[in-house]
């Protein structure tokens, strides 16, 4: 089959990459609006061919397409792609807002065509790996998941940070915990325009379960790192490690009652680290292979329209509760 790529800046190269190393893809097609950067692409990764138009790419006889732009067009974009009869993967977040999301979501059903959302971090050994362990009670009953994604730069020009950055936690949180908060609070402030380069996110999950996210444009350093409190065991998970980027803690805290002693106790228990060893094959690879997967009728992908729609819930509350002085935003149901 042939593949199309809409959008050839950050993110569009690696996915023709990743589509022309796949023995079941025949040709890649791209289009990009600067003709200087589709012509290096094209040079670069063999089985592409470029095309000059989104409308000379729609016609052609691409079984699925990958929507790789800002944001702003993913709607639009998107839904011309799926009214050709053509299935779709959009980089995240899925569109600009639910509304959007939801017209994505029903066109793509009422076509029976795929729509994957391209949340990357749900393919790496790390997440897949430490799903597997709370999925099976590794680490008792979750307490919280606290998440720091800061760094400098690269701003954008069409959404705030918690657009660019926190789709990332979001995604991995509520694929980890396997359900979304019932309520979501978010302050942030923007210092160099009115949108927040600077934001705190809380989300309220059922269980007496609290997430937290930081993003921040203007950090002097580079920070991914995920917690993930227990009440058996703990785990730190930091993208930025070569290595270690999952490290298991058989740490935590119990109550005790003593006989004669009439005040609560806790107890503090420290015991060992575990590394373990983590599947290394690139996400990116897997996120191809599972949207191809999903077009030759192997069932939905890991992360369809609706897990999409579901953090754009999120990412919308947040907006909400920023404009609101931080004000808890319960999440409306579909």
């Amino acid at each position: 089959m042939n593949i199309g790529i809409v959008g050839l800046g950050y993110w569009g190269p690696n996915l023709v990459r990743n589509f022309a190393a796949l023995d079941a893809v025949e040709g890649v097609l791209c289009w990009d609006q600067d003709p200087a950067r589709l012509a290096t692409v094209v040079r670069q990764y063999p089985k592409t061919r470029a095309v000059g138009s989104l409308e000379e790419l729609l016609r052609s006889d691409c079984a699925g397409v990958a929507v790789v732009t800002p944001i702003s067009f993913h709607h639009p974009i998107g839904m011309e792609v799926l009214r050709r009869g053509k299935h779709l993967l959009v980089e995240k977040p899925i569109a600009a807002s639910v509304r959007e999301a939801e017209e994505l979501v029903a066109e793509a059903a009422r076509r029976s065509l795929v729509l994957m959302v391209d949340h990357t971090f749900l393919y790496t050994g790390a997440v897949r790996h430490m799903r597997e362990v709370m999925e099976q009670g590794g680490i008792g009953e979750v307490y919280y998941v606290d998440s720091v994604r800061v760094n400098l730069g690269l701003f954008q020009h069409d959404v705030n940070v918690v657009w660019d950055l926190a789709p990332h936690d979001v995604s991995i949180m509520t694929h980890l915990l396997g359900r979304g908060p019932v309520a979501v609070s978010a302050v942030g402030v923007g210092h160099l325009n009115t949108m927040e380069d600077v934001a705190y996110l809380t989300l309220h999950f059922e269980g007496n379960v609290i997430g937290h996210l930081h993003v921040n444009w203007l950090a002097p350093v580079k920070v991914r790192r995920m917690l993930i409190g227990g009440s058996q065991k703990m785990i730190v998970y930091d993208d930025t490690e070569p290595s270690e980027k999952v490290k298991v803690y058989d740490r935590g805290v119990s109550i005790v009652s003593r006989e004669g002693i009439y005040r609560t106790l806790v107890e503090y228990r420290t015991g060992d680290m575990s590394a373990p060893k983590l599947d290394t094959t690139e996400a990116l690879a897997l996120v191809t292979r599972d949207f191809l997967r999903a077009m030759q009728g192997g069932g939905p992908p890991l992360c369809d329209g609706t897990a999409g729609l579901d953090v754009v819930r999120v990412l919308e509350a947040a907006d909400r509760s920023m404009r609101s002085g931080g004000a808890l935003v319960r999440m409306d149901r579909p």
